[in-house]
This record gives C-alpha cells, structure tokens and sequence, in this order.
C-alpha cells in the first residue's frame, strides 16, 4: 500500500475466493475423454482424479511446492520441470511462469506429471489473458497481457475484500500515469521472499527491482498467480482520483486523493494498532 513516511503496517489477512474455478482436463494430464464406457468383466473401474487447489494469490514457489507434495516427488521437481516444459509464456516473461500459474481446482491422477500440470496452468492463465474484455481493457489502458497480470497480481496481493479491487487498481493507474512510484509492501515482501506482517523503512531501500518504493512503474514480473477479479479490476479500474490506500482494520481499507488526509487514516490506523498491542 502507498504510504509515505509510516510506521510499519500489518499485511492484511483477508477472505478469499479460493478454488472456485475447477478445471477438468483431457489428454494434457494424462486423462481421457469423460465418457460413460460399461466395464467388462473383469475390468477396474478407472481412477477418481484427486484434487489440487491452487488458491489466488499464491506464488510460483508454492504451486511448486504444492505439486511435489500432491505427486509424492522429491522437492525441487515441479521447480525443475518449470525449467525444462517449454511453457507457452510471453517473451517478456524470460521463462519465468511468475503470474501464469493460474489458479484454480485441477484434477491430479497417478499418470499427471509436473510439467503436464504446469502446462495446463500456463495454458489456462493465457486463456483467461486472452478473452475480449481483458485484452481489450488492456489495450484501452496501453498495457500488454503480461503488465496485466503484473498489475492484477498487485491487487490480489493489496486489496483487503473482493470490492476494494477497483479502486486499488485506480490508485496504480493514477501512480503511473503520474510517473509515481508505486510504493506497495507487497512488492517489498516478493522481493525478500516472505509474507510478513510489517515492511520497516529500511526496506523500502533495498535494492531490488521489486522495490516499487524507489523505482517507479510496475515491476519486472507478476508477484503471485492472480485470480479473475483481480484480471477483471486490472482492465476496468473503478473511477476516482485516490493516490493512497491503507487498511485501518480489516475490512475497512481508506483510499484517499491527498496525503494529508491519507496522513490521517494512517494515524488512525497506528491508534488502533498501539491499542490493540496493549490487550
């Protein structure tokens, strides 16, 4: 969240809209046409998929994580086979599936293989990039399907409710079409590799691509697999003028046109805090 000369603010838990997309796949993971075939005698009934929840706003290295635990395969080999998959990513990607792992339920069977998953993940997010009212919400906005999900992948990670997504995304589009650097702590977090409570002022100097505090304009690569919500608020941002944004409690986030009245929700939500601290 922008906000300047603070005290270190709390990452807000928030509610989510996990697993609501289920994905049932063909002969990319291994699984054949869904047709109702009689078995003969003898025969085994064909294997129930299990399934593989890839909730919005993870990171690559968690849906990594998360297929290696569902496939039973020695950590590392989801990371490995990203590496080798021929993924079908964007060139300004650089190979790295960053925002393309797209989330939602996906069906796993004994024949499901990393790179098939990461394919069909890649494949989906690529998919949901390219319907019209994305692509073109997008180019409306000057942006091209890859700086959409960098910027959609920012609203999943700041907006604290589903509602707030529209305005979150006007107060990036209102930075950078004032050349202001954007100043997000999620940004902060990706870059050190946590997701943490606080960002301190001595992080927001750190030297990191990912540092949105001192560089402007959106960073190298997506931060997280970002849901349809937060695609749909990246191409059609709610009107306003906001600059600033901080979540004084949870689910009351206050976007403010000025700092001076951004200083005082900042106030507010510091007076809460040290409260809260003292129970």
């Amino acid at each position: 969240m922008p906000q300047e000369n603070r005290t270190p603010s709390p990452r807000r838990s928030r509610l989510t809209r996990r697993g609501r997309l289920a994905l049932f796949l063909g002969t990319s993971l291994g699984l054949g046409a869904a047709v109702l075939i009689p078995l003969l005698p003898g025969e085994e009934a064909p294997e129930k998929p299990r399934q593989l929840l890839i909730p919005e706003g993870w990171r690559a290295l968690q849906v990594y994580a998360a297929i290696d635990r569902e496939l039973k395969v020695p950590a590392g080999t989801a990371k490995a086979a990203a590496a080798t998959a021929a993924l079908s990513l964007p060139a300004e990607a650089k190979g790295n599936p960053e925002g393309y792992l797209f989330p939602a339920t996906y069906p796993v069977t004994s024949e499901s293989t990393p790179a098939a998953l990461l394919t069909y993940m890649v494949e989906t997010a690529n998919k949901k990039l390219a319907t019209k009212a994305v692509a073109d919400g997008a180019k409306a906005h000057g942006m091209t399907p890859y700086q959409t999900a960098t910027l959609a992948s920012i609203i999943e990670a700041e907006a604290d409710t589903r509602a707030d997504m529209g305005k979150v995304a006007r107060v990036v589009h209102n930075r950078l079409a004032k050349s202001m650097p954007l100043q997000m702590d999620s940004t902060i977090n990706y870059a050190l590799n946590r997701s943490t409570v606080d960002t301190t002022l001595s992080e927001t100097k750190i030297d990191s691509p990912f540092n949105t505090y001192e560089r402007q304009g959106l960073p190298p690569t997506p931060i997280d697999s970002p849901g349809l919500e937060a695609m749909a608020a990246a191409v059609a941002p709610a009107p306003g003028d906001w600059l600033f944004f901080v979540t004084v409690k949870k689910g009351d986030t206050r976007f403010s046109v000025t700092y001076e009245e951004h200083k005082r929700h900042v106030a507010e939500f510091n007076r809460l805090r040290a409260a809260s601290n003292k129970t």
